[in-house]
């Protein structure tokens, strides 16, 4: 015999799907942030503005004004500037390579609180991984393109 049971029309009913909660066990939205050879992982929160990456001020440790901008793009296209404490661990690479990673992780982050984010920060670029990385250099050449200097005799 077949193990369906017989005068029931309908299948048994599934239990409903949880709903995740809003917040967040720890209280953090997390995102991470790659460049280069550099990783940043971002924790973001509701809070008066504070911008911190490796326990120093943004404008502190991003001397360069391109630099801050760069970190600070994902928060000025999405209009949240002043209204998240960002929390930041860079390391790896340099500081270009660390401002980069700081965008998305930032990005990536500000996507995780809320999924209507995502079509500002995707229109603007900060949601795509910049997948350049210094290319390796070769044997019996000067770097990974350039060759010693031929000579003929």
């Amino acid at each position: 015999m077949s193990d369906i049971a017989i005068g029931t029309d309908a299948p048994a009913a599934k239990p409903a799907a949880q709903v995740p909660s809003t917040e967040p066990k720890s209280g953090f939205w997390w995102g991470t942030g790659r460049r280069k050879s550099s990783v940043a992982r971002v924790r973001i929160r509701p809070g008066k503005g504070h911008f911190l990456v490796n326990g120093k001020k943004v404008d502190v440790y991003f001397t360069e004004l391109q630099h801050q901008a760069d970190a600070h793009a994902p928060l000025k296209v999405t209009g949240n500037e002043g209204k998240f404490d960002v929390y930041v661990n860079a390391n790896g690479g340099g500081i270009t390579g660390q401002s980069g990673a700081v965008a998305l992780g930032l990005a990536r982050a500000l996507k995780a609180y809320d999924v209507a984010n995502e079509e500002a920060l995707r229109n603007n670029g900060l949601l795509t991984r910049d997948a350049r990385e210094v290319e390796r250099k070769k044997y019996g050449q000067a770097g990974a393109r350039r060759r010693f200097q031929f000579s003929k005799r």
